[in-house]
């Protein structure tokens, strides 16, 4: 039998497998040592996509002649699953009331909807309350998930065009205790909102330089190894978080002026600089 890895003849020996679920069990290190999922097979030149996998890995290998192996890196996969839900999104959106429940079965049944679910759950989590409707837009679904298709394709210029809206953020951040104070608490709520937006934006860029093999142990901010950066980062939020729950404007104050908005200040100079480096920028 021949074995193929994304067209490409691959040196693999059988032993003792059975049927391609051995086959692929074989295969499974080597899918994780390189970044690799797989994302379907074509078997004696006929294409099983991922829905189709779990009939496809009970058949037997001595019945089969060629198979290829189809693999995706984890980027190409979040790409595709976003691209799906953009069109689910539209669909949605354009459909009736009583179209829109075929439109959210079908979505549930997609390949796409059970990748997010496993690798996206924020994203995941959205689409379920959006296609139920109860949660926002689909629209607006789709632009969020635009945004992350972006993230994606270009993460050099996302953190880029972001410089404006993090210098804006911080400034809020050091007026967020004397909008509390005086009773803005529109405006006070606005600035929390934007300030964990920004911030799991960053975070999501980050990520996906580590996705990509990227040396995330040699990125320090203030003289600290990003993780640990982070992890002081993610704490004053929570703090901050449970402050704001309280009212407790002289807590909230100290973090925000203090704490918070220095720090993203540090984290986002240098994720960017790590990131534009990176791209050779």
């Amino acid at each position: 039998m021949q074995i193929l890895i994304n067209g490409k003849p691959a040196d693999i020996v059988l032993e003792a497998e059975k049927t391609i679920k051995d086959l692929l069990a074989g295969l499974e290190k080597w899918l994780e040592g390189s970044g690799g999922r797989l994302s379907g097979l074509c078997i004696d030149g006929v294409e099983t996509t991922t829905g189709g996998l779990q009939q496809a890995f009970e058949l037997k290998l001595e019945n089969i002649n060629s198979i290829d192996i189809r693999v995706s890196t984890l980027d190409e996969l979040e790409a595709q699953a976003l691209a799906e839900l953009i069109k689910y999104c539209g669909l949605y959106a354009d459909s009736s009331f009583e179209e829109r429940q075929q439109v959210r079965k079908d979505w549930e049944d997609s390949a796409a909807y059970r990748f997010l679910s496993a690798e996206i759950k924020d994203i995941f989590k959205m689409s379920c309350l959006t296609f139920a409707g109860e949660g926002i837009p689909a629209a607006e679904l789709g632009f969020a998930a635009n945004e992350r298709l972006r993230e994606l394709a270009d993460p050099a210029a996302e953190i880029n065009a972001m410089e404006k809206l993090a210098a804006e953020t911080v400034k809020r951040m050091i007026d967020l205790p004397l909008d509390v104070q005086t009773g803005k608490d529109g405006r006070a709520a606005e600035t929390v909102r934007i300030f964990s937006d920004i911030s799991e934006k960053i975070m999501r860029l980050l990520k996906i330089q580590d996705q990509r093999g990227a040396d995330l142990e040699s990125l320090k901010i203030e003289d600290l190894p990003v993780k640990k950066f982070l992890d002081s980062f993610g704490d004053a939020l929570k703090e901050l978080t449970e402050a704001y729950r309280n009212q407790d404007t002289v807590l909230i104050g100290d973090l925000a002026e203090y704490e918070l908005a220095p720090m993203l200040t540090k984290l986002y100079s240098g994720v960017k600089e790590f990131i534009l480096n990176r791209a050779g920028q």
